[in-house]
C-alpha cells in the first residue's frame, strides 16, 4: 500500500516563499508548518490545507502525492 507525501517544500521553493512568511499567512505556528513540511505529520487539517493552497496560490494536489511503492526493490 502506498502512502501520502506533502510536497509542500517544492511549492514553497517554485513560489519563491519562506517557511516564517507562510505560517504567518496561513496563521499557524513555525514548529507546526515545519513539521508539515517535512512530512512529520500523519494527518491536516482542512482548514490548514485550505490556508497554505491560498497562501501559495495552488491546489491541494499540488503538494499532496501518493507513493505507491511498496518498498520492495524488484
Amino acid at each position: 500500500m502506498g502512502k501520502i507525501i506533502l510536497e509542500l517544500d517544492v511549492m514553497m521553493t517554485k513560489k519563491h516563499v519562506s517557511l516564517n512568511e507562510l505560517a504567518d499567512k496561513v496563521g499557524i505556528s513555525n514548529v507546526n508548518l515545519s513539521k508539515i513540511k517535512n512530512n512529520k505529520v500523519t494527518a491536516i487539517r482542512f482548514s490548514t490545507l485550505q490556508g497554505i493552497c491560498e497562501a501559495l496560490d495552488c491546489e491541494p494536489g499540488d503538494i499532496l502525492k501518493i507513493d505507491r511503492s511498496d518498498g520492495v526493490e524488484e
